[in-house]
């Protein structure tokens, strides 16, 4: 490009998802239809108190604050201390956000990273991690523990229950990062969209007081309501922690307009004060994961970690994209583990996000064909 300009999207990979068209197609070629079990987008209803509470603040006839209102940073950390174990903070340590996807993407450049930062991220992870030091310019290494890290890092990214892989971090392994990024100084974000859903552990927050002592300097926790209240549409999220940390974003977001719309707030605030939307989406997906993975097995599927999260990481022992063609063939759709390492990998994810009729369908299909 002319000017000076540099073409962003060139120093970023190929968007996933655009390399499976080609299965896709042939899954929804499939007599039965496609079952599609790739992205992990919720399918069930949005809750009847959030939609309520989302037309009743509609007439947004102001600008919104990028902080949001001081009842929904009073509820964010009411729910912090209540479900997750966190110290009493202010509400300068809260700042919500416009869908955790933007923080992640975000976050190193709002921190001031750059081509002299280092940014850790899982080996195996969600694709953002990486695509967010990318836009930064910052360096990426991967490390699956603290162990793995070789250089002073700037931020350091864990994600716990994990995307792909289901693993849940114990209060020991989070300690250890947390230890980490105390020696170097580092900013420590814990990725904690999926944390409602555990099946074989117990999901903990980096601002738990057995993680971190009750002292959130240099940390953040990063939640999101798109998985456990069904409000993916409405791109919202929010960070807690160190409050110099969510201070200096604040005012970049100022600067930047990255605000939170008025009637998405209020709806924010009124689904974090209900459980019980909550617990009944966890029922769903404990059935649809009571049903898919014992077909899998059957089928010759090895499940690896899986302890949480709304995806089965599965493995026949071959590459990915073999695996892929082969479920395609039977109409249902995964995403191939090549989207989460750096090279080749010999696992699919597998998500939990469709109808109970569906899964049935995909349970179905695997037994007729082994």
């Amino acid at each position: 490009m002319g000017g000076g300009r540099r073409v962003v999207s060139a120093g970023l990979p190929t968007f996933p998802w655009d390399t499976i068209e080609a299965a896709k197609e042939r899954a929804a070629a499939h007599p039965g239809g496609l079952v599609d079990l790739s992205v992990g987008t919720p399918v069930d209803p949005t809750p009847r108190i959030v939609r309520d509470a989302l037309a009743e603040a509609s007439n947004a006839h102001g600008y919104p604050q990028v902080w949001g209102t001081p009842a929904l940073r009073q509820v964010i950390l009411d729910h912090m201390t209540r479900r997750w174990g966190a110290p009493a903070l202010d509400e300068r340590s809260v700042l919500p956000v416009i869908g955790s996807k933007e923080l992640v993407a975000w976050l190193p450049t709002q921190l001031g990273l750059g081509p002299d930062s280092l940014v850790v991220i899982p080996a195996c992870a969600y694709p953002t991690y990486r695509v967010g030091a990318l836009l930064a310019g910052a360096r990426v290494q991967e490390a699956e523990s603290p162990d793995d890290v070789d250089g002073v890092p700037s931020l350091i990214w864990i994600n716990s229950p994990s995307n792909p892989t289901g693993r849940i971090l114990s209060v020991g392994q989070m300690r250890e990062w947390v230890d980490l990024a105390r020696r170097s100084g580092a900013v420590l974000a814990s990725d904690e969209c999926y944390g409602e859903f555990a099946w074989e552990a117990e999901p903990v927050s980096v601002l738990d007081t057995r993680v971190c002592d009750g002292d959130v300097t240099g940390l953040l926790a990063c939640l999101s309501m798109s998985k456990r209240s069904n409000m993916a549409g409405y791109r919202a999220g929010f960070v807690v922690g160190d409050p110099a940390i969510t201070s200096e974003m604040l005012t970049v977001r100022k600067h930047s307009g990255m605000m939170m719309p008025a009637p998405v707030a209020e709806a924010m605030r009124v689904a974090l004060q209900d459980p019980g939307h909550v617990a009944e989406q966890r029922e769903r997906y404990r059935r649809r994961r009571e049903v898919l993975r014992p077909a899998l097995e059957r089928a010759g599927f090895r499940i690896d970690h899986s302890e949480g999260s709304i995806y089965l990481w599965a493995t026949r022992g071959e590459d990915c994209r073999r695996t892929l063609d082969a479920l395609a063939e039977l109409g249902i759709l995964c995403s191939p583990g090549d989207f989460y390492v750096e090279g080749s990998s010999d696992h699919v994810r597998i998500g939990l996000t469709a109808s109970d009729e569906q899964i049935r369908a995909a349970a179905q299909r695997l037994d007729a064909a082994h």
